[in-house]
């Protein structure tokens, strides 16, 4: 990845986001699973074309300091950190993870987290519960009892004033999460795996723009609005989420039309890496200003 320095900061926040990486053939980790393959397989090809700068990395230097000032620490003697693994799921293909935290005695792996209050208000937790259910299923094929899962999330944008006058916010600056796991959770994760791995090799000599494109959950897409208009105005007297509702509103009056208004992948637009070399993105927003 090239790191740019739009604002020149200092060199420290440049050496943070610098990382020597080097793909292993056939190995992927627990977070690129997570993504759909088109994003997987054109990060990974373009890796040395992609650009990123330093100023919209913040966040990234915020987390990977939570997470050295937690791992230098020292953990209780039936606890171990920063467990590498790297375990085949089929034909040679590899998940590889770090967890950041295992407790053999309560059979519990944690993951740190940063985040917003809102991951926390509206209870969204899972992507970081099948994350963690992957390191769970991983330290069990190397012998490990595993039963729980625990995410502390660091809410980097707290705010004690809203913590005092509703208590649906954090209370907290920072926020455990704990999940219990079942043998069906284990038997679906391990489904996932193999059927994510299984995509990977279809598609991995695929050329970019025949990848399969991303779903809308992958992209972020807020979804199509119905606008509802005086025929020849542009301004609509309303706008539903629904065809449905639109169509109702619509045979109130014979001088109402229908513009259907598209919903917008806000990932593809603001936090895809790889976006400059996918063919959907070009096509849909290739000509929009950033």
């Amino acid at each position: 990845m090239l790191i740019t320095n739009k604002l020149n900061l200092p060199k420290p926040f440049v050496s943070a986001v610098e990382r020597e990486y080097e793909y292993k053939d056939k190995q992927y980790s627990v977070t690129t699973i997570l993504k759909d393959v088109r994003e997987t397989l054109l990060t990974r090809r373009h890796n040395d074309e992609i650009e990123q700068d330093v100023a919209d990395m913040i966040w990234l230097i915020f987390g990977t300091a939570v997470h050295s000032v937690l791992e230098n620490s020292k953990e209780e003697n039936t606890e171990f950190k920063e467990e590498h693994f790297a375990e085949e799921v089929f034909d040679g293909y590899k998940l590889s993870g770090q967890a950041d935290l295992f407790n053999a005695e309560t059979k519990t792996v944690t993951d740190y987290k940063t985040c917003s209050a809102w991951k926390v208000v509206y209870d969204d937790w899972e992507d970081y519960r099948k994350q963690l259910l992957m390191y769970a299923w991983a330290f069990r094929k190397m012998g490990f009892e595993v039963e729980k899962g625990q995410i502390v999330a660091v809410i980097k944008d707290h705010s004690k004033t809203k913590a005092k006058v509703d208590n649906t916010y954090p209370q907290y600056p920072v926020y455990t999460k704990q999940f219990d796991f079942s043998i069906k959770d284990f038997e679906e994760i391990e489904k996932f795996i193999l059927e994510k791995f299984k995509e990977i090799k279809k598609y991995e000599n695929t050329e970019d723009t025949e990848l399969p494109i991303c779903s809308e959950e992958a992209r972020w897409n807020d979804g199509d609005k119905y606008a509802v208009k005086k025929k020849g105005n542009k301004r609509a007297l309303r706008v539903y989420d629904t065809l449905q509702e639109a169509e109702e509103h619509l045979k109130q009056d014979e001088n109402l039309e229908l513009e259907i208004r598209k919903g917008e992948d806000r990932k593809c637009l603001e936090y895809c890496s790889c976006c400059k070399f996918c063919n959907y993105y070009q096509e849909n927003y290739g000509g929009k200003v950033e």
